[in-house]
C-alpha cells in the first residue's frame, strides 16, 4: 500500500475522530450538564430507558461513551440492571445518527460549517453561541476528515492485494466481521470505523455485501471500552457490561442467519452504498432492539445467570421519605433518621474508596466516589427540604430541637462527601503528574484514614442508636486525630529537609491529611448532635 495512502488514510481519520469529539463535545455543552441525570431518572420503565439512550447517545455522539456511563452508575448504585439493559438498547440505535449523516454525500457543507463553526467559537460572546460553533466546527471537520480519507482511498482501486480482501470479506462474512471488530476495538471508535467503511463506499471499493458484515463487526468491537469499564467493578457493573456484550453478540447472531433476506432488505433502502451501508447500520440495531424488548425480563434474567452473585444496589434518591407522614412528627422524624443513615453509610464509603484511589492507586473506585458524591448532593437536598416542611408543623419544643439538629446533620454528612472528593482529586492529581508518593506517606495516611474511618463507625452508630456514651467516646478521639495529624505533618517536614520527599508530592500529602482531619471534626459533630451540643 502506497504510503501517500496511509498518511491520508490518518490524517482524514484523525480529523473525522477530532470532529466527531469536537459536535460531541459542542452538543453536550449546548444541551447543559443534565445528560446524566436524564439517565438517572427517564430509565424507570424499559421503554423510556430505550428512548432515553437513543436521545443522550445522539447528543454525545459515542454508544461507548453512554454505555460507559451507564456502567458507572450501576457500579455507583445509583441505576439497576433493567434500567440499564433498556437505555443500552437506545445507546445502540442513537449511535447510528452519525452514520446516517455521513452516508449523505454533503462534502460541500464542510468548509461552510468550518467557517461558520470557528467564527462562532472564536468570536461568539454568549457560551451558548461559542458552544454551538463548537459543534458546527466539529460537523465540518467531521466531514473534512471523510473527504481526506475517501481521496486518499481512491489509489487503492489499483490495488489487487486490496481487492482481493474485500472480495475475501464479501465471500466470507465471519472474517470481515473478525476483522471489522479487531480494528474497531483497536481505535476504540465505532464511529470512525464505520467512516472508513462509507468512505470506502464513496470510492465504489466496497460492496454491499462486504459492507454489511464489516458495519456488524463495528457492532462487536466497540464492546471493548465496556468490557475495560467493567473491569474491577461491582456485580451489578459487570452484568452492565456483560448485557452490551450479549446484546450485541447475539444481535450480530441472527442477522448472519438471515444475511440473505436481510441484505435485500437494505438493497431496496437506498440508490448508493453509502446510503445502504448506513441504513444497515441502523436497521441492526433498530431490529435487534425489536427482537430482545419482548424477551426483556428474560434477557436481564440470562445476564444475571451469566454473571452470578447476589446484587447489592443503593437506590437512587429518598428511600424512607414521604411527605403523607409529615402530619405525624414522630414519624416524620424517624424517617429522616433512616434516610440519614444510609446517606452516613454511603459518606463513610466515599471516604474509603478515595483513599484506595491514593492508596492503592485503584482508579476503578474514581467513578464511583463522584457518583456517590452526587447521591449524597442529591440526600441532603431532599432531607433539608423534608424536614424544612415538617418544622412547619406543631412541633414541640423538643422536636424542634431535634429537626434543627438533624439539618446539620445532613450538612455534616454532606461535608463529608466533598471532603472525599478533595481527596480524590488530590489521589487523581498524584497519578496524572506520576507524583513519587513514598510507601511511608501512604502509610501514614493509612494510619490517620484509619483511625477517622474508626470514628465514623462510631460516629454513625451513635446517631443511629442515639447513643450517649458511644458518642462522648467520638469527641475524646477527635483530639487523639489532631494530635496524629500534627505529628504526621512533622513527620512530613523531616522527610523534605532529607530530601526524601519532592515539594509537589508533599504539598498532595498534606492536603489530604487536612481533609481527612476535618472529616473527622464533622464525624465529632454527629456525636455533639446526639449529645445536644449542636
Amino acid at each position: 500500500m502506497d504510503i501517500f495512502v496511509v498518511i491520508g488514510m490518518l490524517g482524514g481519520l484523525g480529523l473525522f475522530l477530532f470532529g466527531l469529539q469536537m459536535m460531541a463535545s459542542g452538543m453536550q455543552k449546548v444541551a447543559g450538564d443534565r445528560l446524566r441525570r436524564i439517565l438517572e431518572i427517564l430509565t424507570t420503565k424499559p421503554a423510556i430507558g430505550v428512548l432515553t439512550g437513543i436521545v443522550v447517545t445522539v447528543l454525545v455522539q459515542s454508544s461507548s461513551t453512554t454505555t460507559v456511563m451507564l456502567v458507572g452508575f450501576v457500579n455507583a448504585g445509583l441505576m439497576n440492571l433493567s434500567q440499564a439493559v433498556g437505555a443500552i438498547m437506545g445507546a445502540n440505535i442513537g449511535t447510528t445518527i452519525t452514520a446516517q449523516v455521513i452516508s449523505f454525500e454533503l462534502d460541500f457543507l464542510a468548509l461552510p460549517a468550518i467557517g461558520v463553526g470557528g467564527l462562532l467559537n472564536f468570536f461568539g460572546r454568549r457560551k451558548l453561541y461559542r458552544y454551538l460553533g463548537q459543534a458546527i466546527l466539529g460537523f465540518g471537520l467531521l466531514f473534512l476528515g471523510l473527504m481526506t480519507m475517501s481521496e486518499a482511498m481512491h489509489p487503492l482501486r489499483e490495488s489487487p492485494m486490496f481487492l482481493e480482501l474485500l472480495v475475501r470479506f464479501a465471500e466470507n462474512p465471519l472474517l470481515a466481521i473478525l476483522f471489522s471488530s479487531l480494528f474497531t476495538a483497536a481505535i476504540q471508535s465505532s464511529s470512525g470505523v464505520t467512516g472508513i467503511i462509507i468512505a470506502l463506499t464513496l470510492q465504489e471499493l466496497v460492496t454491499l455485501e462486504a459492507a454489511i458484515p464489516l458495519i456488524l463487526g463495528t457492532n462487536v468491537g466497540t464492546c471493548i471500552t465496556v468490557i475495560i469499564a467493567g473491569l474491577g467493578t461491582s456485580l451489578s457493573a459487570r452484568r452492565a457490561a456483560a448485557a452490551h456484550i450479549l446484546f450485541n453478540l447475539l444481535g450480530v447472531g441472527v442477522i448472519l442467519i438471515f444475511l440473505g433476506p436481510f441484505t435485500d432488505l437494505v438493497v431496496d433502502t437506498g440508490y448508493t452504498v453509502a446510503r445502504q451501508t448506513a441504513n444497515a447500520h441502523t436497521f441492526f440495531n433498530v431490529l435487534n432492539t425489536l427482537v430482545f424488548f419482548p424477551f426483556f425480563k428474560l434477557f436481564v434474567r440470562l445476564v444475571e445467570i451469566l454473571v452470578p452473585g447476589e446484587e447489592v444496589a443503593v437506590e437512587l434518591g429518598p428511600k424512607y421519605l414521604d411527605k403523607r407522614i409529615l402530619k405525624a412528627p414522630e414519624a416524620g422524624i424517624k424517617a429522616a433518621r433512616q434516610e440519614m443513615a444510609r446517606m452516613a453509610t454511603v459518606a463513610k464509603e466515599m471516604v474509603g474508596e478515595a483513599i484506595d484511589v491514593f492508596h492503592k492507586n485503584d482508579r476503578k473506585k474514581i467513578n464511583q466516589v463522584m457518583q456517590k458524591e452526587e447521591l449524597i448532593d442529591g440526600l441532603e437536598t431532599e432531607i433539608y427540604l423534608f424536614l424544612q416542611e415538617l418544622s412547619q408543623h406543631s412541633l414541640t419544643r423538643q422536636q424542634t430541637a431535634v429537626v434543627s439538629g438533624l439539618m446539620s446533620a445532613a450538612n455534616d454528612l454532606e461535608r463529608i462527601g466533598d471532603h472525599s472528593q478533595n481527596v480524590l482529586e488530590l489521589a487523581e492529581m498524584a497519578l496524572d503528574e506520576k507524583l513519587n508518593i513514598t510507601d511511608t506517606a501512604k502509610r501514614e495516611v493509612y494510619s490517620l484514614y484509619e483511625k477517622v474511618d474508626e470514628m465514623m463507625e462510631k460516629a454513625i452508630k451513635a446517631f443511629i442508636e442515639e447513643n450517649e456514651e458511644l458518642a462522648r467516646k467520638v469527641v475524646l478521639e477527635d483530639d487523639v486525630v489532631d494530635s496524629m495529624e500534627r505529628q504526621l505533618r512533622n513527620n512530613h517536614i523531616d522527610r523534605v529537609t532529607r530530601g526524601e520527599c519532592l515539594p509537589a508530592a508533599g504539598v498532595i500529602y498534606l492536603d489530604i491529611l487536612s481533609n481527612l482531619e476535618r472529616i473527622a471534626d464533622h464525624a465529632t459533630n454527629l456525636a455533639q448532635i446526639v449529645l445536644g451540643e449542636h
